[in-house]
């Protein structure tokens, strides 16, 4: 006859069933809470190995907001130093625009006047040709 391995893990587990049943009649209360002792002191290793994560997390998470501050302060101080040079190129080009314009004027004050000189001329030429 073949045994099928659900019969082989019945018959296992009624076996562990029945030695947890004697060992749980001759356990003492001794026994018990030393068991109960190791137990509380698993979970508190665990704890405390947790606190000290979270601690370690913690610093690490300060540490990284305070580079970050430190670089939000550096391209601050970079926007502003930048704004400054652009407000100093602003006025330097409304100066040159200043410049460029009064010579523009003035170019074309005398070109306005060697314009009136030269149709004066040609009227004369002409007058002088009929």
């Amino acid at each position: 006859m073949q045994v099928c391995r659900r019969d082989t893990l019945f018959l296992t587990y009624t076996r562990l069933s029945k030695a947890h049943d004697i060992l749980k009649e001759t356990i003492t209360m001794d026994e018990r809470f030393e068991r109960i002792e190791h137990v509380t002191a698993g979970l508190a290793e665990e704890r405390r190995k947790d606190r000290e994560e979270f601690r370690a997390l913690w610093r690490d998470t300060q540490r990284q907001l305070n580079d970050i501050t430190l670089r939000v302060a550096a391209v601050t101080d970079a926007l502003d130093r930048t704004g400054d040079r652009i407000a100093e190129l602003a006025e330097e080009s409304r100066a040159a625009d200043q410049r460029l314009a009064a010579r523009i004027e003035e170019t074309d004050k005398r070109l306005g006047a060697r314009i009136d000189t030269m149709i004066s001329a040609l009227g004369q030429y002409l007058a002088q040709q009929q």
